[in-house]
């Protein structure tokens, strides 16, 4: 234990950049879990064939129009507060929010839930994720 203390204080800065990447390395496992509130692409698709499950994509239009999933509606993150309401109308069915990622939908899913909308889903990996798995993209 003593060689231990002797080698904290030898080495500050080095100790205290292992502590740094320690503590963002949980952060990052603990925010990129989502718990029951973040579903892999396999687990959405079940959603939307079977409980009817709305995906609301959150990237900007550009992205959007270069592929999106089929029946996807897009609500661009900065507007999401304002148009809440168009997401209201969907209230009771599984929203599943989208970006490319899953970073800035999950940021998403909080705005939805602080507005009252229950369920909702962040799609773990985004975009990446769902083309990775070779699901549909529809560019219409």
């Amino acid at each position: 234990m003593q060689q231990l203390i002797e080698f904290i204080t030898n080495h500050i800065i080095l100790f205290s950049a292992l502590v740094v990447v320690l503590v963002l390395i949980v952060q990052n496992l603990l925010a990129s879990s989502g718990g029951k509130s973040s579903v892999p692409p396999s687990r959405a698709t079940q959603m939307i064939n079977r409980e009817e499950a709305v995906v609301v994509d959150v990237r900007p239009i550009a992205d959007f129009n270069n592929g999106h999933i089929v029946g996807a509606i897009n609500i661009p993150t900065t507007a999401l507060k304002n148009q809440i309401k168009q997401v209201a109308k969907y209230k009771g069915r599984p929203i599943i929010v989208v970006c490319r990622s899953g970073a800035q939908s999950s940021a998403a899913c909080k705005v939805l839930q602080e507005g009252g909308i229950e369920p909702v889903y962040n799609l773990r990996g985004g975009m990446l994720a769902w083309q990775s798995d070779g699901l549909p993209v529809s560019k219409k």
